[in-house]
């Protein structure tokens, strides 16, 4: 958490507090703050925390004054409208957003009068899930100054008994490592941490604070040799099932491994890092494959070998040798390695009793053979039948999550985001350790048809060694203190009375019924890519009722918080909504509401912002940031002929390059101008491909190409693509469900001796198009946030020079102008920036030369 203001150093945060009790894995975190504003004025403060991606906001209030206002969990759609109603008026609003690999940020502001307390209450819960034999809490603490009162505690009842407890920081020191106050006794553990200000100081007297970073608590409970154990409070039962001292099942797998181009330098290093520690792990009992892939496959053997010593030191060399190479063809790699699996059953090489694997990595989209998605999927589920599990590894941000994600969970498997950095192989072995080791596979859990009812899900295709099956459900007849429980799984047939465990005070409130319900809800949301259309609407229904019934702030829910009273009126509302990892669909303010900020706003870098980044001219780049009133700008001085990157949203599959022309000959003042004269763009999920150049039109659509030219007026509406072409001026492309780009034709008189016909592109809706979109423009499109000051004159009177702070750098920068030509396609119109010199450098990520590709369709 953070809590931060936006004026002057009179803001004090004094208490900050977290509270955490944990009852039968089932977590229930509540984060309290408290600021006083200590200026004769008022002061905004904004409150940020981190939570965990996996959990769900049950309650967030505020107290200003003695005054308590309190959020209120409302269907998506609805809260939208309220939002929109709001920001029309010139409100805006607080929001949830993607923050990294475990975390997601919340995030709100709220301006507080002179010498006022604020203090801000976060409530969340989620069922903490087994991983490696342990559970975590993870709590991000980032206050940025020392606090007064500051403390962690954290509660574990777990009545099986508790095995072990550990507590560590990613900031300990020497010094803070003794101050955490641990006691375990039987089936309970208290854990809790309250640093003085001064130790938690960086230096005697010094403002800067050591606590920065996560705490981490680690915990498992004592293992029984029976079928688990259950728990039933107020009608809900949940049962845990975790046996130990299971044999490993033997296992098949394939690794299907993507060499392409994008995977060059550190990934395909890290890669074979990973690789070879994971060969050298394989169990003799073991069988497997590799299999590379570009646009064309590279097997290694024509079926699987087993994991004998000579055999495992082969695949080592085979891997020692991958190289980069080519493009992406996704669809005939998995089916390679199907097919090996299901011709080595056939030919019973593979034991009986043993799984079957397949563990796909790839850092990008298929952009060779089969590159529709859903036909991909179709493909691939068609050809698995149920017979064997598909992992897949999504590697960096260029990779189509919600694809692979899809994919995996049609076929008995789970998708993983592979983050680039340096620990990128110990990610990949992770995730391998905690696939690798199956103990069961195709487990039922059964009960009583007359006992229980509205179970979530009981049928798991693989139980993996330090992992746990948690089923819950409501029980029909509270007088029960046992009933029969059936296992079964491959080749296990177990049955027993199982008695309950009832522990009820030590329990807060009704534990096990917001258990089953935020269960059931995850499954419901999981399921709903597997099913008919049909069953996918109940289950989105189902999910979308229980979500508001139990106030969770789920992916179909926000929670709206009305905000005091201000110069702007009364119900300031703000919205909370889930992310997931598939394309957004939250609330946001539309372009052409130009309101600007007032007293109570959102924190300016969140994703509601409408901002309009463009590229026109030679090649000017332009942010308009309608939110402040103000615009950024740079130029991309480029050699003719290269391919830029504008926009690469990996989540959507949406990619848009840019190939820039130079003109006719050098002018006589000796400089060169280049334009852009060329854009792909491609709609990966929609099979949308399009090149728009000063020409022409192509586009490709449910497998066809159409041609348009420039001299027509057109209109062309598609399953998932409309096109509106305005003669010799403008081409509007709205991709169904998502962002509309705009591409400008600028017409040079033709007997002109130097320059050519030239495009501007455009972009409305930005922010339909998800958190992880980047790209030259696409960096831009969820907002960006910088402060400039000690304006001074410039070279030119009327262009001062000033610092702009942004990304942790201070810029030199001018103010200037850059012309707009989405209202007045001829002329356009004068737009005031700040000028960002240097192809600019400290405003963009990286270099410019990191956004070159090697063709209008590539990533790379």
């Amino acid at each position: 958490f953070l809590l931060q203001k936006r004026s002057t150093n009179e803001v004090e945060v004094y208490s900050v507090k977290v509270d955490c009790t944990v009852t039968y894995r089932f977590a229930h975190t509540v984060i309290t703050s408290k600021a006083l504003n200590k200026a004769n004025f008022s002061q905004e403060i904004v409150f940020e925390m981190e939570l965990p991606k996996t959990a769900f906001i049950t309650n967030f209030s505020m107290e200003i004054d003695g005054q308590i206002y309190v959020g209120e969990v409302k269907e998506k759609e609805k809260a939208k409208k309220q939002y929109e109603k709001a920001v029309s008026s010139g409100r805006t609003a607080g929001l949830v957003k993607a923050s990294g690999r475990k975390m997601e940020k919340f995030s709100v502001s709220v301006n507080i009068a002179a010498e006022s307390n604020v203090t801000f209450i976060m409530t969340y819960e989620e069922l903490l899930q087994r991983k490696l034999g342990q559970y975590e809490i993870l709590t991000r603490v980032k206050p940025k100054q020392p606090i007064q009162e500051f403390q962690i505690v954290t509660n574990i009842y777990e009545p099986q008994g508790i095995s072990y407890v550990d507590a560590n920081a990613t900031f300990f020191s020497n010094e803070l490592l003794p101050l955490v106050e641990k006691r375990v006794t039987g089936n309970k553990a208290h854990i809790s941490f309250s640093p003085t200000m001064e130790q938690q100081r960086k230096c005697p007297g010094c403002d800067g604070t050591l606590i920065d970073g996560d705490f981490i608590i680690k915990y498992d409970v004592n293992r029984a040799k029976s079928l688990g154990d259950i728990q039933i409070v107020n009608g809900y039962f949940v049962h845990f099932f975790a046996p130990p001292d299971l044999p490993t099942v033997p296992k098949n797998v394939v690794f299907v491994i993507d060499r392409s181009g994008s995977m060059s330098g550190r990934k395909i290093e890290q890669t074979r890092e990973a690789l070879l520690a994971i060969l050298k792990d394989l169990s003799e009992e073991d069988h497997f494959a590799l299999i590379l892939f570009d646009d064309s496959t590279d097997s290694w053997r024509t079926s699987l070998s087993k994991a004998t010593k000579e055999n495992v030191a082969a695949g080592m060399d085979f891997v020692r040798m991958i190289q980069q190479r080519g493009s992406t063809n996704i669809n005939n790699a998995v089916l390679e390695g199907v097919n090996m699996l299901v011709k080595d059953r056939q030919e019973k090489k593979l034991p009986e009793r043993s799984t079957d694997m397949i563990i796909l990595l790839t850092d990008g989209m298929p952009n060779s053979g089969e590159y529709h998605l859903p036909k991909i999927q179709e493909n691939i589920r068609s050809a698995i039948g149920e017979k064997m599990s598909l992992f897949c590894l999504g590697f960096g941000n260029d990779v189509d999550y919600s694809f692979l994600d899809v994919m995996s969970k049609q076929n008995k498997g789970v998708a993983r985001r592979i983050f680039e950095g340096s620990d990128a192989a110990v990610q990949l072995q992770g995730f391998y350790e905690e696939v690798a080791s199956t103990l069961l596979s195709e487990v039922d859990l059964r009960y009583p048809d007359n006992a229980v009812d509205s179970l979530t899900t009981n049928h798991y295709s693989q139980f993996f060694k330090g992992s746990e099956i948690v089923v819950a459900g409501r029980v029909m007849n509270n007088d029960l203190d046992n009933f029969m429980v059936e296992v079964f799984g491959q080749g296990v047939r177990t049955r027993k009375w199982q008695k309950f465990r009832d522990n009820a005070e030590y329990i807060f409130g009704d534990f096990t019924e917001r258990l089953w319900a935020y269960l059931t809800i995850q499954q419901l949301l999981e399921n709903r890519s597997k099913g008919t259309e049909d069953e996918n609407a109940n289950a989105t229904a189902k999910a979308l009722e229980m979500s508001l019934h139990y106030s969770f702030v789920t992916p179909l829910t926000s929670m709206v918080v009305t905000k005091p009273e201000t110069e702007d009126g009364p119900d300031s509302p703000f919205i909370a909504d889930k992310l997931t990892e598939d394309p957004p669909y939250e609330a946001h303010v539309e372009p052409t509401l130009y309101q600007k900020q007032n007293h109570i706003h959102f924190v300016y870098y969140c994703h509601y912002t409408s901002v309009s980044p463009a590229v026109d001219g030679d090649p000017h780049f332009m942010i308009e940031l309608p939110e402040r009133d103000d615009a950024l700008c740079f130029n991309i001085n480029g050699i003719p002929g290269t391919i830029f990157n504008l926009v690469r949203d990996p989540e959507q599959g949406i990619l848009v390059n840019g190939q820039i022309i130079g003109d006719k000959k050098i002018a006589p003042d000796g400089k060169i101008n280049t334009y852009f004269w060329r854009f792909g763009i491609i709609h990966q999920t929609l099979g949308v491909r399009l090149e728009v150049s000063t020409q022409d039109i192509s586009v490709l659509q449910d497998g066809k190409w159409v041609k348009l030219l420039w001299s027509d007026t057109a209109s062309v509406k598609g399953l998932n693509v409309d096109l509106l072409l305005t003669k010799d001026r403008s081409l509007t492309v709205t991709l169904k469900d998502s962002v509309k780009f705009v591409v400008l034709l600028h017409k040079v008189w033709v007997k002109h001796p130097y320059h050519r016909d030239y495009l501007g592109f455009y972009t409305l809706d930005s922010h339909l198009l998800s958190p992880s979109v980047h790209g030259l423009l696409g960096q831009f499109y969820h907002g960006i946030e910088y402060e400039v000051s000690g304006l001074r004159p410039g070279e030119v009177p009327e262009k001062p020079d000033a610092i702009m702070y942004v990304k942790g750098q201070e810029l030199n920068v001018t103010r200037g102008w850059q012309r707009d030509f989405q209202r007045d396609v001829k002329n356009g119109e004068n737009v005031p920036c700040w000028f960002i010199h240097s192809n600019g450098t400290g405003l963009i990520d990286g270099d410019a030369t990191d956004y070159v590709v090697s063709g209008l369709f590539k990533t790379v």
